[in-house]
Order: C-alpha cells, then sequence, then structure tokens
C-alpha cells in the first residue's frame, strides 16, 4: 500500500486526479457554554426555541445544558461548512434571550461542581444522562465542559474508486479505502503536534479553574503561561491512563478497543479521547469519515475558527496521505508522539523546549515545523494545490508564523488577557460578536448566492431541526424533510399550497383584474394591447390624465413607468417601448392615488402589511444628492441583487430623469431635513425603504385583501393596493388593487427599514406543517 500511494507523488501528474484529490466531504462539530452578562455559566436550561435536543440535527447539548453543540451536516467544500457553521452559531445566538456564547475553549466564572448542570434528554434520552453521569464522575464536571472544534472530513468513495483502478487495480476496493484511511490517522497522530503549535488557542486558564485529577480525585488549579493549549494538555481531555490502540486494520483496532472496554479501562468506545478518531457508518466496521479533535476555539474568530486554518487541517490531512511512515504504530512510537504533543501543549512558547523525532533527535518545534512545510509545500505543489487561492492563503499564514512566533494566536492571547483580564477580554469578544449575529440575522452564509427569502427559510429550517437539500440553485428549489414528510419549496413562496392555475392567473396582471372585478374588488380601469401601435393610437385617451403603463406578466418592477401628467407623445410612446420591451403585451392603467401597500396573505390571513417608500435621502443642507445617497447605501442592510432586505440606491438614467423633471440633479444640495425622492415608482428592488404599517392600518383592507385570495384561491400572496388614506374604512371609491404576486418576497417584511420584523419564514414553515 505504501508503494502504491507513494508513487501517486512520483508518477501520477494527471490534472484528472490532481484536482480530485481537494474534493470530500467537510463536517464542523462546535461547543460553546453559555454565560449570563457577568461571564458565569448560565445555569438556564438549553432554551426550548432551539427544539427538541434529542433529534435535532445541527443544534443540541454536550456534557452540559449549558454546552451548546453545533453541528453541520457533510458540506463539498470547507467554505459551505464554515457558512454553515456561522449560520447555526447566529441562530443560537439570536435565540438565548440576553445571555452570550463563550469564545474560549477553557470555562468562564464556574458554580460549584455540584451545580453544574448535566445535559437533560428526557425519559428517550435517559441512557445520555447516565453517560454523561459517569464521565462526571470519573472525569469532573469542570473538565468536562472544556469546549472545542472536530473537524470530519471523508474523500469522495468515486475519487478513491477512481484512484484505485489507476494505481491499484487488482486491489480489494475495501481494502484500498481502510488503508487509505488508517495511514491518514497514523501520520495524522505522529506529526499531530504540528497543528497543536500553530492554532493552540487555551494559554491559559481561569484563575478560578480547577480540574480532577485522573490519579487521585483531588481537585487542582490550572497554571500554565509557556504553553499553547490547555485542552489538548494533560489537564484536558485525557482517558484515566494512557491507551494505545491498534491501528494496522479496522478490525485490529476494534478489538483493541474492546480489550479496553473488557479490562475497565473505557465504558465505551466513544470514551476513547484521541486527537483523531475514526467514525463508521451505522451498525458496520465501514469507516465513513475521520474526525479531528484538536482545534480550540479561536476567541479572535466569531465562530471560533478562522478558515485558513481549516483548510490548513484540510492541507494537513493529505499530507499524512502522502508522507512516508516513519515506522509501524506500535506502543512505544504512540508513547513517543504523545510526549510530543505534550511538550507542545505546556511549553510550546519556550523557545528552548525541544521535541523527539522518530530517529531519537531532539529539535526545536520551530525548527522542525519548517522542515514538515517544506516537505508539504514540495507535495502540494506537484499536485497543484497551491494554486487554488484559499489553500495557497492557508499554507502563506502558517508560514508567517513559522517565521514570526510573535504572531501566534496564544501569544497574542496572553497578551490581550494580560492587559483586560481573561473574563473581561473574552467577555468583550462575546458582546461584539453577539452583535455582529444580530446585524446580519438575515444571512444564510455559505449561500449569499440565493435569493434572501429563501435563505431566510432555510435559516429557519435549521432552528426548527428541518433537514435541507438544494435540488437546484439557480432557481432557489429546495426540498425539506422532517419526520418523513418532504415538501419542494422554490423561491421561499411557491409551495404545494397553490395549485396551477392560480399562480398562473397571479403571473397573469390581466385575468388577475378581470378575476377580481368579477368578485366586485376595485381595480384600476384601462386598456389591453398587444401591439404597440395599438397603444399609442389610445394616447389622446389618456392625455393629460395620470397612468400607469406596465408589461402584462412581469416583478418588480420591471419595465412600468408611471406618467403623473401625460402630457407629451414622445414620453408616453417611450413608456410603451420600455414595457414591450419586457412582454409581448401591456396594460395602460388609470394611476390610482394614495399610498402602496404591500399585503401578505397566508391561508387567508393577513401576516404582514408593508408601505414602501420610493428611493429618497434626507438633506442636511452640505451634502450633494450623490454624497447623501452614498451614506445611505452604507447600511448593511442595504446590498445588491435582492442578498439583502434592501437594496442599494442607483444613481442611473431613471433617477438622473425623475431629479430633472424636479429641476435637480446628482450634484443638487438639499436642504436640512428636505425629502427628495429618485424615483417614481416605490420598489425596494429599486432602492425603495420598506415600513412595517400591519398594526395601523383599518382592519376592512385586511379583509378585502383576504377576499382577494380567495377570488384567485390562492394560500400566499403579496397583493398591492392603493389607499388613500389608512384610518377610513374601505369603501367603493377609496381603494385599489394594482396587482397579486405569485412569489412575493418575504424579506422585507421580516427585516423592514422600520417596524417590527413579522417572521415570514417561521409563518410559511408553519403553513406546510413543520
Amino acid at each position: 500500500m505504501m508503494k502504491v500511494l507513494n508513487r501517486i507523488k512520483r508518477t501520477y501528474q494527471s490534472d484528472e486526479i490532481r484536482q480530485r484529490f481537494l474534493d470530500g466531504k467537510f463536517g464542523i462539530e462546535k461547543e460553546n457554554l453559555r454565560v449570563d452578562a457577568g461571564g458565569n455559566l448560565s445555569l438556564i436550561p438549553h432554551p426550548d426555541v432551539l427544539g427538541d435536543k434529542n433529534d435535532h440535527p445541527y443544534i443540541t447539548t454536550d456534557f452540559s445544558e449549558s454546552q451548546v453543540e453545533m453541528i453541520t451536516p457533510p458540506m463539498n467544500s470547507v467554505h459551505e461548512a464554515l457558512g454553515m457553521l456561522e449560520t447555526i452559531h447566529d441562530i443560537v445566538s439570536e435565540n438565548i434571550g440576553d445571555e452570550l456564547l463563550w469564545p474560549q475553549s477553557l470555562p468562564p466564572n464556574l458554580p460549584e461542581e455540584e451545580k453544574i448542570p448535566i445535559a437533560s434528554y428526557g425519559e428517550k434520552g435517559r441512557a445520555k444522562e447516565i453517560y454523561r453521569e459517569l464521565l462526571a464522575e470519573v472525569y469532573g464536571r469542570e473538565r468536562q465542559l472544556i469546549s472545542g472544534i472536530h473537524f470530519n472530513f471523508s474523500f469522495p468513495d468515486q475519487m478513491l474508486g477512481q484512484l484505485m483502478r489507476l494505481l491499484a487495480p487488482n486491489q480489494d476496493f475495501e481494502l484500498f479505502r481502510e488503508e487509505v484511511y488508517l495511514r491518514m490517522v497514523r501520520n495524522f497522530m505522529r506529526y499531530r503536534w504540528l497543528l497543536v503549535w500553530l492554532m493552540g488557542e487555551s494559554p491559559v486558564a481561569h484563575d478560578g479553574f480547577k480540574v480532577k485529577s485522573l490519579k487521585t480525585g483531588e481537585q487542582y488549579p490550572i497554571r500554565c503561561r509557556n504553553g499553547m493549549s490547555i485542552r489538548t494538555s494533560p489537564g484536558g481531555y485525557r482517558n484515566r491512563e494512557a491507551l494505545y490502540p491498534d491501528y494496522s486494520s479496522v478490525k485490529a483496532w476494534k478489538q483493541s478497543v474492546q480489550f479496553f472496554i473488557d479490562e475497565g479501562k473505557l465504558s465505551d468506545e466513544k470514551e476513547l479521547y484521541m486527537p483523531i478518531r475514526l467514525k463508521f457508518e451505522a451498525d458496520s466496521t465501514r469507516i465513513s469519515h475521520l474526525e479531528v479533535r484538536i482545534i480550540d476555539l479561536d476567541p479572535f474568530e466569531k465562530i471560533g475558527v478562522r478558515e485558513e486554518n481549516l483548510h490548513f487541517v484540510h492541507l494537513f490531512l493529505l499530507f499524512c496521505l502522502f508522507v512516508d511512515e516513519a515506522d509501524t504504530f506500535r506502543a512505544e512510537q504512540q508513547k513517543l508522539v504523545n510526549s510530543n504533543q505534550d511538550i507542545v501543549s505546556c511549553h510550546g512558547l519556550c523557545e528552548t523546549v525541544s521535541l523527539i523525532t522518530f530517529e531519537g533527535d531532539a529539535v526545536q518545534p520551530r525548527v522542525w515545523a519548517g522542515s514538515l512545510l517544506e516537505e508539504m509545500e514540495q507535495i502540494f505543489s506537484s499536485f497543484g494545490f497551491l494554486e487554488h487561492p484559499r489553500y495557497h492563503k492557508a499554507m502563506k499564514l502558517v508560514r508567517q508564523l513559522v517565521e514570526d512566533t510573535e504572531m501566534h494566536p496564544a501569544q497574542r492571547l496572553l497578551r490581550e488577557i494580560d492587559e483586560q483580564g481573561f473574563i473581561e477580554f473574552h467577555m468583550r469578544k462575546a458582546k461584539d460578536y453577539k452583535a455582529l449575529s444580530l446585524a446580519k440575522g438575515f444571512c444564510f452564509y455559505g449561500f449569499e448566492d440565493m435569493e434572501l427569502s429563501t435563505q431566510m427559510l432555510l435559516k429557519e429550517a435549521v432552528r426548527r431541526g428541518i433537514d435541507f437539500e438544494i435540488l437546484d440553485r439557480k432557481e432557489n428549489f429546495v426540498r425539506l424533510t422532517k419526520d418523513g414528510r418532504n415538501e419542494y419549496v422554490m423561491q421561499a413562496t411557491r409551495t404545494s399550497l397553490d395549485n396551477y392555475s392560480s399562480v398562473l392567473m397571479m403571473e397573469n396582471k390581466l385575468v388577475t383584474k378581470k378575476v377580481l372585478k368579477e368578485y366586485e374588488i376595485r381595480v384600476p380601469g384601462g386598456g389591453h394591447y398587444t401591439k404597440a401601435e395599438e397603444a399609442l393610437l389610445d394616447f389622446l385617451l389618456f392625455e393629460n390624465r395620470p397612468i400607469v403603463v406596465k408589461p402584462k406578466s412581469t416583478n418588480f418592477g420591471i419595465g412600468i413607468t408611471i406618467l403623473k401628467e401625460n402630457n407629451d407623445y414622445s414620453v408616453f410612446k417611450r413608456a410603451v417601448e420600455i414595457a414591450f420591451e419586457q412582454d409581448d403585451s401591456i396594460l395602460i392603467e388609470g394611476f390610482e392615488e394614495g399610498r402602496e401597500f404591500r399585503f401578505f396573505v397566508i391561508n387567508d390571513d393577513v401576516v404582514g402589511i408593508l408601505h414602501r417608500v420610493p428611493a429618497n435621502v434626507k438633506g442636511d443642507g452640505v451634502c450633494t444628492i450623490t454624497e447623501l445617497v452614498q451614506q445611505k447605501n452604507q447600511d448593511p442592510l442595504r446590498g445588491k441583487g435582492y442578498r439583502t432586505p434592501l437594496e442599494k440606491i442607483a444613481l442611473g438614467e431613471a433617477e438622473e430623469m425623475f431629479l430633472k423633471s424636479q429641476n435637480l440633479d446628482f450634484n443638487s444640495i438639499p436642504g436640512k431635513d428636505e425629502v427628495v425622492y429618485l424615483r417614481e415608482n416605490s420598489n425596494i428592488s429599486t432602492g425603495g425603504d420598506s415600513i412595517d404599517y400591519t398594526d395601523e392600518i383599518h382592519p376592512s383592507y385586511k379583509k378585502i385583501a383576504v377576499r382577494a385570495a380567495q377570488a384567485l384561491d390562492v394560500k400566499i400572496t403579496g397583493l398591492d393596493m392603493m389607499i388613500p388614506d389608512i384610518k377610513i374604512p374601505a369603501a367603493e371609491d377609496n381603494y385599489a388593487i394594482i396587482e397579486m404576486n405569485f412569489n412575493p418576497a418575504i424579506h422585507i417584511h421580516c427585516f423592514p427599514y422600520l417596524g417590527k420584523n413579522r417572521k415570514l419564514n417561521q409563518k410559511i414553515l408553519d403553513a406546510l406543517g413543520f
């Protein structure tokens, strides 16, 4: 097997296989303690709003009721896995009230040991509680609160099969696959000290933190100033005694672990605390993935881990596959490499400390790290891995750490703690990170290319523990699954609740008007045209009257022109041309006076109402309109392409023309508090502001909106209604429905410019039965 794998480096340079080596499935598990405003461990139970921790696929608890565990599913890249983790992290932060997520692996202020709450799982999870009670008895509750990052990785079987066919076509695939993973594990164990030396971020503990001695049972304080990582030291996660499994095969490994259990050294296979674990498919001895367990939480990162570090861990795993094995990995060598890890964990910041190589030579960690990185770069360069920007950046970062140890995160952390205090520094970070989570609560990281409404629906699905699958990313088509039920959703609001004919009616503005009129619901009067010449011939019918010219079947305000006076034929002609550019038939309607409101209806219930104000700026008497627009566009809620709740205000032809009609231009300076509008239409997609009016509008208009939805037999719709005075009850002549939408955006109701979050993502999932 070794010769076969070594051939990869020497003989096989085809892009076909080289590029596939970076493929894989990547997952992350992260633990954080919940703390109160004073930096004390929370004694409040795991919030019910985060779902049932017994079967939630993304959010549960680890040892303690106060220890949140966040789990990503296997993703196609490190970047996507980190995006998923950040989304889960934000969901937790948003739903723990005034509490914060402690950003350090080592615990905050702790109560007396017996007051540390063991995770409770109810009757159906009683076995989990019994196991945790055993851990508390053996290791102490304080030690079990030490938290960290687990990084999961597996190769695609297709890639391993391709590799085997090229290099060892006569070998049994399962044996080939097993040896690939075992070789990676053995070499990971040998060189794992490097990850601790590069990424250790728990060099010092809170003064009051004590752990139970695994030999005497006495509590003792943790004191360390020269170490990289208390978490990976003998004071961190360790078994009661050193154990040396047999890594020669899966069968041998299983047998050795069972021996430890039979001897009473372990209660269960999962109690084997190793820096890397073999994980198996359910009820099988087939390896599913590798679990790297040696990564501390990074207090300098909101989600506890830096993307470059995980890309380096991925490269390190590949290095462990390619590098020659120093010797058989028996107990004697395992003792040596365990000692190297302990030296780095406890004394890695000391320049004079030495590690022992496999040949028995003493070498400083920095020197050995430099030679290992050179070897990695040689291997990775031959495969082209470092041509990938993210992996190139990861290698550059670790190179800098080797060259300048003052940049090491443990050194930075010690400086910050010395200046601010252990609790104070971490609490400041925790507060900053929570503020970041709340500021961008609309975002699903890693899926920012999808429509914002879809992102928000998926984020709520994650909170509820609903599995999701992206079926067509470009079309925002997803499948939601829970308890054996599947629902298919496109663009957040196209669901199984609505029938096809209803969708087609809403898509066609002419049909919508005719059906609503039959139900005695007021709509604008006007004409329908299939040829531009016919529309132009009717100019005299609409001359000197306010009108709207629009395509029959478009959304987002595309192709719509509002002519308040309509006394210029050339302008009318251009408006008709613009509408026909978007559709093969158009509508010319009378302009309805009043303000436009978007009513969102779900299952005959108005769940949100917005007034959309056209793109505008408020003057300060100093800045030009251009400068005011630039300032307003700095709002984090504003972006481009429907990826944020509000769109940036443009400074284009349409805005220039509208300003010109007001005798203004981009260089004009509005007076203090003077509001200047840059558009006539109020679409959010063109930079408008969304203002929630759900509780302000007279209920009679809500009844009309529900009647309109019933008229078209739709369960989800966003209808636009013109209302002159929202306090006066609806009558035959004081409102008009100008449009009904079959895929209305939900994000504008969840994150309005002004007003209350109406949480439509929750209401849609409720309507779907989740």
